[in-house]
């Protein structure tokens, strides 16, 4: 059997990096699909995946039309689209009375509608072939709610409810659909927080530390395994206790 084909949306930020070499060391071939523009981040991302089945295509996960031109590219050059990982994310923070509509927009727009532009155009092959992985990378404040967050939360909650709708329509047809919910961790974006504001969220979390994105990573290379057929729906937290329910 040829190697299963993933795509990785928001694939050169920190996590997203982490599941691209993650899946490529179970055997998948990977794309990253990233914005375009930033050439220092693109070629840092190509060191540090040298050496693995990792490639790079430039995509705006918020364009429905640049999302299908996307999915044709990869599928003419590497093949059908078995697994897809929706982890592109931006945020724009402020409480609700400052927020701006261009800023709802946006973290609405990629955060939420990069997760229906991305699997409408790949839904329909994998369930004609018969298999399909998706997982969605929503929030442990999808599920709790952030003070300043009624935009970030607002989509990672609505991602959710996307993954169990479309977990529904697709299950008989050996496609599944889960969501990740990370807490806090270790990338540049939480470490760019000030250390006596970082100090209090790790006090905050049980398990004493931040997470790190290899922990998040193996949690989407558990679900996208062809093994992992009967989980479907779900939402896996993966955030040292931040968060509990059941």
């Amino acid at each position: 059997m040829s190697k299963r084909v993933a795509v990785v949306t928001g694939g050169i930020g920190g996590l997203g990096t982490e599941i691209c070499k993650t899946l490529a060391r179970a055997g998948r071939t990977v794309i990253a699909a990233d914005l375009g523009a930033r050439e220092e981040r693109i070629a840092q991302f190509r060191q540090d995946v040298d050496g693995l089945d990792v490639h790079f295509e430039s995509g705006n996960v918020g364009d429905f039309d640049a999302c299908g031109a996307l999915v044709r590219k990869v599928e003419a050059e590497r093949g059908p689209i078995d697994i897809l990982v929706n982890a592109a994310g931006i945020t724009r923070d402020g409480t609700l009375r400052k927020m701006e509509r261009t800023d709802w927009d946006a973290v609405l727009n990629i955060n939420l509608d990069g997760v229906f532009n991305m699997c409408r155009h790949v839904v329909d092959s994998m369930t004609t072939r018969g298999f399909g992985r998706v997982v969605n990378i929503s929030s442990v404040n999808g599920q709790t709610g952030q003070f300043g967050q009624t935009n970030y939360s607002a989509a990672k909650a609505g991602m959710h409810g996307f993954t169990m709708a479309l977990a529904r329509e697709v299950a008989r047809k050996g496609v599944t659909v889960n969501s990740v919910s990370p807490g806090y961790c270790e990338t540049a974006m939480v470490m760019a927080v000030p250390e006596d504001v970082r100090t209090k969220i790790v006090e905050g979390v049980p398990v004493g530390r931040l997470g790190k994105p290899s922990e998040i990573a193996r949690t989407v290379e558990f679900l996208t395994n062809d093994e992992a057929g009967f989980i479907t729906g779900a939402n896996i937290p993966v955030n040292g206790g931040l968060f509990m329910s059941f």
